[in-house]
């Protein structure tokens, strides 16, 4: 596997253009442009996105993934264990538990 890292909105956009990406992992307090509305816009604009996973900046704000058709959410701090179930599901294709509150 290959981990692809990202500064700028610009680069992500390239990146996910270029194809090849299997899972977009999204930080949701990124400024400014955020992995919520990165997400969305995916979601919109993308014939086949990959799945997206945004990490938020605390549990509470997991409602506004829902907003951005995430397809999994962790909060901070991370749980390493739960990060890793999740992306571990969705790149099976599996539907993650708890991903659209």
């Amino acid at each position: 596997m290959e981990f692809v890292e990202c500064a700028t909105e610009p680069v992500v956009w390239q990146q996910l253009d270029a194809g090849g990406i299997a899972l977009a992992i999204l930080d949701g307090e990124a400024v400014p442009a955020g992995g919520m509305g990165i997400a969305r816009q995916m979601k919109d604009e993308l014939y086949q996105a990959p799945p997206s996973l945004v990490l938020t900046g605390r549990p509470q704000d997991a409602w506004l993934a829902t907003w951005s058709r995430a397809d999994a959410v962790v909060p901070q701090p991370l749980d390493p264990f739960r990060l890793a179930e999740s992306v571990i599901a969705l790149l099976r294709g599996v539907a993650v538990s708890g991903a659209r509150p």
